[in-house]
């Protein structure tokens, strides 16, 4: 076997800084080479490979904002660096956020899933996450921080294009906050991969559906699409379309076909544009209905 053939590059030298403060970290990170380092599960390979270049890696995990989790009255507070294992783990996401806990739960192995979090997820910007369409149907709300001082973004409104965001230079996602859930209401992620697990989407489908009393009518909902278009976003048309409807297989049928239209899906190896353009109305429609059934279990 030529061994060149098979030869990886070598990782390039970069200096490792590891601060105990939001603000240490932002000085840190002020620099045109320097990347911050959550979980690394991305950011190591990428430097391993060549595909990202930094001369500082800032390692955010030590840091108390980063790793707030916390439920309460106003919602849930997310830290960027909160791994998936502990989100899974949490009660009160199992019970309020489900979505949330259907995405740790299938990012990676064991393993990653003990390092990888939802902050860094949404951070590498990919336009086939899995985290950030369950964030957006979630109604997250990311709140970043930097030399400028605070700012707060709609997850939906995050990123821009494929592997890019918002974010300035010397910025950071602190955290992640969602809204408290109101009466029958709960929430779903899926996907389509074309192995059991560890793979990349096809298409990935978040929602959150709100019930009345009666559990007979729709108040409000909200669908994220993933792995369908340059970046994850908010199918507004979708939700526009589901208030105030019967949460039927009709009324679910016919948001998947409206999730049709608005999406630009492309032909890659992992499926074509026509596959997935059917997916999507399929998942959509399987996902509603989990995330409706689960509500009316309030």
């Amino acid at each position: 076997m030529n061994s060149e053939k098979w030869s990886q590059p070598a990782m390039r030298d970069f200096e490792y800084e590891s601060p105990d403060s939001l603000d240490g970290a932002i000085q840190l990170l002020n620099h045109p080479q320097s990347k911050p380092l959550a979980g690394g599960t991305d950011l190591i390979d990428h430097l391993r490979t060549g595909r990202v270049v930094a001369d500082v890696v800032v390692d955010i995990k030590k840091i108390p904002e980063l790793n707030v989790l916390e439920f309460s009255e106003n919602g849930l507070r997310l830290g960027a660096a909160v791994c998936c294992h502990d989100i899974c783990a949490n009660a009160d996401i199992q019970a309020n956020y489900p979505a949330l806990k259907d995405v740790c739960s299938i990012i990676g192995g064991i393993q990653i899933q003990s390092r990888a979090s939802v902050g860094g997820n949404l951070c590498n910007s990919g336009a086939a996450a899995d985290s950030t369409p369950a964030l957006i149907a979630l109604g997250g709300v990311c709140h970043l921080a930097g030399p400028d001082g605070e700012r707060q973004v709609p997850v939906e409104d995050f990123c821009t294009g494929p592997s890019q965001n918002i974010l300035k230079q010397g910025e950071l996602l602190k955290e992640i906050r969602f809204p408290l859930p109101q009466g029958k209401s709960s929430s779903h992620y899926r996907r389509f991969i074309p192995r059991y697990e560890m793979d990349i989407a096809v298409v990935g489908v978040g929602a959150s559906v709100e019930l009345d009393d009666s559990g007979k009518t729709i108040t409000s909902a909200r669908v994220g699409l993933g792995a369908v278009a340059a970046s994850p976003f908010l199918a507004e048309k979708v939700n526009e379309f589901l208030a105030g409807k019967e949460p039927t297989e009709e009324t679910f049928t016919e948001a998947g076909n409206i999730a049709r239209s608005l999406i630009s899906p492309i032909d890659d190896h992992r499926g074509t544009r026509e596959f997935r353009l059917h997916v999507t109305g399929v998942l959509v429609k399987r996902v509603l209905t989990e995330a409706a059934t689960r509500a009316l279990s309030k």
